[in-house]
């Protein structure tokens, strides 16, 4: 499975939202995230980076 997690990145400390992330899908206030099981989250942020290696991706918040 090729599925990421997503962390939020502050003060150079990573914090989990989500867990098996199939879809990051940028919007105009930020990034929607959507699992392999369907649950959705909206992040007020902007991707700070990803490390597809390690199946993560990086949000940096608004």
């Amino acid at each position: 499975m090729c599925e990421a997690n997503a962390y939020i990145v502050e003060d150079e400390k990573e914090i989990l939202v989500m867990e098996a992330v199939d879809r990051v899908e940028p919007e105009e206030d930020g990034v929607r995230l959507v699992s392999i099981f369907g649950e959705q989250k909206f992040i007020k942020g902007v991707i700070h980076s990803l490390s597809l290696v390690d199946h993560k991706v990086y949000i940096q918040p608004r």
